[in-house]
């Protein structure tokens, strides 16, 4: 393979690992946590894996006892360094051959091998600028614990796995099904010899590995090849070492190995997750969340104590004057509301609304949770878990907020319509009218109760003008007042409906901000996610 090939392979590995490491950060307190783990353990050992030398390949040697593993490992590297026996475990830790020291000593350390072994040149396979190093380890079904654990930590390090089985026990569930059916996608860094070769008959032989072939093809390692061999008699010995070569060849097998963990590790972060798209928070879902809101926010009875603030205000600023006090008898209901701070600058502090009752706080409950529904339909289980979870911690804050943004809104009533002060000064013009006709006839009658000269009143059409002046004063104010009703009512209908919508905005946005962002948030997560997943997966 040529550098710039395994430049650019090794960049694609670098996007699939920062892809999933991202899909697992979107996945934590979402996902089952053995899944995370799984995961976190794939991108330590890639990272640990990856600062060590990329010049060499560790190809190990794993078999159950009797298997003739340590034999085999002998055989390939031509020459006798590993205890062999057919009846009990002799290897007791792992024992490394390798081929070009330079830079080995970190990756064995890395990988726990002590026991090291500087191998002679074998013509055809390997020697000092091979940078291969094998490791016969202890028997995977071994009845000291140690050995076991030994096994099970270095299947997922070595970066070339060589199962050797034996006729007798090639189909053992132990090895199946806690070896190497988890290697399924792997198997381009997987080898499986049949050792043991000698003890078969040549009619024999045809029929055991294409059992072999149909097990491994089962779990799912239909690209893994089979090698018999015999160790004993050398027979099949060069072809392992053909395929072992096969596979380290360009020092790409630790990173295939890791793709394949890669995907593997993604494999299992979509199976913990599911499959599913949720529904999202549609125009029509947030609309119906808003206005179930509004009314538990008592914007109905806001709207009405501003139509009838508005209705108040007019009637006390172009009624007549003389009888205006009687538009001041009872309370504001805004200001029973505590809502007449309420002007240019939103307020801070707390509304006199209502506390929201029992069973104003279900339907607020039944109005969040339908919405989180809708939005999360369609969403695997742990998704929407996590998209109702985000709707439920925002309901929590509603009560408050929602009161907050009432107490905060613009109802207008400071504000004064521009004809309010038209028809005031015709008012009290028309009361100084009266007031002066009463003022006329009161001093005629004055005078003429003194016994003192009076005037002649100015008259016209034969009524006397301190009259009139009186009459049309009472009749102007009190006919003004009847002509501006309707137009007072209408004024209050206007500004009822400019408060209706400050207010819904208003509930909309504390909707928005506490359920239907972290709703989406936490979809945008899940999509993050599933996008996280098809990189990795490459």
């Amino acid at each position: 393979m040529s550098r710039h090939r395994g430049q650019r392979r090794s960049s694609r590995l670098d996007d699939r690992l920062e892809a999933l490491n991202e899909a697992r950060e979107l996945a934590e307190g979402v996902l089952p946590a053995e899944a995370l783990s799984a995961v976190y353990g794939v991108l330590d050992r890639a990272a640990s894996r990856r600062s060590l030398s990329r010049e060499h390949t560790v190809v190990g040697f794993f078999g159950a006892t009797g298997s003739g593993k340590s034999s085999l490992f002998n055989a390939v590297l031509g020459e006798r360094i590993a205890t062999a026996a057919a009846t009990r475990p002799t290897t007791d830790e792992p024992l490394a051959a390798v081929w070009g020291a330079e830079g080995s000593g970190p990756l064995l350390d890395w990988l726990g091998v002590a026991r090291r072994h500087l191998a002679p040149p074998v013509e055809g396979f390997a020697d000092e600028r091979s940078g291969i190093i094998l490791l016969d380890l202890p028997d995977f079904d071994s009845t000291v614990r140690e050995h076991r654990e030994t096994v099970e930590r270095l299947v997922g390090m070595v970066d070339v796995l060589v199962w050797v089985l034996d006729p007798q026990k090639y189909a053992d569930d132990a090895l199946h099904a806690g070896f190497l059916a988890p290697l399924a996608g792997r198997d381009a860094v997987t080898l499986a010899v049949l050792n043991q070769t000698d003890r078969l008959g040549a009619e024999d032989l045809p029929d055991v590995l294409a059992s072999l072939r149909s097990l491994l093809d089962a779990e799912g390692l239909e690209g893994v090849d089979i090698v018999p061999a015999s160790a004993l008699t050398g027979h099949g010995v060069g072809a392992v070492r053909g395929a072992v070569r096969r596979v380290a060849a360009g020092n790409q097998a630790a990173a295939a190995r890791l793709a394949a963990e890669v995907t593997a590790a993604a494999r299992t972060l979509a199976a913990a997750s599911g499959d599913g798209t949720p529904a999202g928070a549609s125009p029509g879902s947030v609309r119906r969340l808003a206005d179930q809101l509004s009314a538990a926010a008592n914007v109905p009875l806001v709207v009405e104590a501003v139509r009838v603030h508005t209705r108040r205000e007019a009637a006390a600023r172009t009624g007549w004057p003389l009888i205006r006090w009687v538009r001041k008898v009872g309370r504001d209901p805004l200001a029973r509301l505590g809502l007449t701070r309420t002007g240019g600058t939103p307020s801070a502090s707390r509304t006199s609304l209502p506390p929201p009752s029992p069973a104003e706080r279900a339907r607020t409950d039944a109005a969040v949770r339908g919405f989180a529904d809708a939005a999360s339909e369609g969403a695997p289980g742990p998704w929407r878990a996590l998209i109702r979870s985000a709707a439920r911690e925002g309901r929590d804050r509603l009560s408050d907020a929602l009161d907050l943004a009432v107490a905060g809104t613009d109802l207008g009533a400071r504000r004064r319509a521009w004809w309010w002060g038209l028809a005031n000064a015709v008012q009290w013009l028309a009361l100084v009218t009266a007031v002066g006709g009463l003022v006329w006839l009161g001093a005629l009658a004055g005078l003429g109760f003194l016994q003192l000269p009076v005037p002649e009143t100015p008259r016209v059409e034969g009524w006397p003008v301190p009259t009139l002046l009186i009459v049309a004063g009472i009749v102007t104010g009190l006919a003004l007042s009847v002509l501006l009703a309707p137009f007072a009512a209408l004024s209050a209908r206007r500004r009822a409906a400019k408060a209706r919508r400050r207010l819904t905005e208003a509930v909309r946005s504390v909707a928005q901000r506490e359920v239907v962002d972290p709703v989406r948030e936490a979809i945008g997560r899940h999509a993050r996610f599933v996008s996280a997943l098809e990189d990795a997966r490459g």
